[in-house]
């Protein structure tokens, strides 16, 4: 019976190996066809941000004064491929042109699951507040907290946090319909170039991505930069 529960236990690994590569896949590639992509997943959490009442939601001076938006969706506490300690994100800038840039895929990694963020799964959001933040994640690697200062965000119409208000990043969670401030201090953002390549089927650099140089690949690509448009066009309307 011992060597039978060996040979269960190594279908069991192989079987969740091959679901952790499937996965993988399918969010590198939004073009897959194979469930929910990344970009279209960060389009929803956007999407459900610009629905969210004004107070249970992030404040429209940070929507309107945000110089990037880092999306983290669907972070899974003890998933196999995304979990406490890693996870990937897409990000978008403003232009020069005032427009938004087309998406830039990214991993983190070192995220702490802290207090803030409950609950086994939930969406992450980081606004990049100043020019600083811009231009680290522009190169293409940024610590939170370390090469820029950062905070939890404030919450709702009135919000008034002044330490907040001066970070270079805010950053929230959200798992039960409404958003929370939450700390993401200590995690690292990189250029996930696999996926770059993936998307724009060439290896494109941050920085020319960020800075509006490169063309949107693809229709998921154009709907998430326009979820986080219309989200800051909602935001001034409130």
């Amino acid at each position: 019976m011992k060597w039978q529960s060996k040979i269960f236990v190594m279908l069991i690994c192989a079987g969740t190996l091959g679901w952790a590569q499937n996965d993988q896949t399918s969010s590198a590639n939004p073009e897959s066809g194979s469930g929910t992509s990344e970009l279209q997943r960060a389009t929803g959490v956007v999407e459900h941000m610009s629905a969210t009442a004004p107070d249970k939601g992030v404040p429209k001076q940070v929507l309107e004064g945000a110089k990037c938006v880092a999306v983290i969706p669907k972070l899974v506490k003890g998933a196999f491929i995304v979990g406490g300690e890693h996870g990937t994100g897409v990000a978008t800038c403003r232009t020069t042109g005032n427009t938004w840039s087309a998406p830039a895929p990214f991993s983190v990694s070192g995220i702490s699951w802290g207090p803030q963020i409950g609950g086994k799964s939930t969406d992450l959001l980081m606004f990049i507040m100043n020019d600083q933040g811009m231009n680290d994640l522009i190169s293409g690697h940024i610590k939170v907290g370390a090469d820029v200062s950062a905070a939890a965000g404030p919450v709702g119409r009135q919000a008034s946090a002044e330490a907040g208000w001066k970070a270079g990043i805010l950053t929230y969670s959200t798992s039960k319909g409404a958003f929370v401030g939450a700390s993401l201090n200590g995690a690292e953002l990189h250029q996930d170039a696999h996926a770059t390549k993936d998307w724009y089927g060439r290896e494109v650099s941050f920085k020319d991505i960020l800075q509006g140089n490169v063309q949107a690949p693809n229709t998921e690509a154009r709907a998430f930069v326009n979820a986080v448009q219309n989200a800051k066009e909602t935001a001034q309307a409130r």
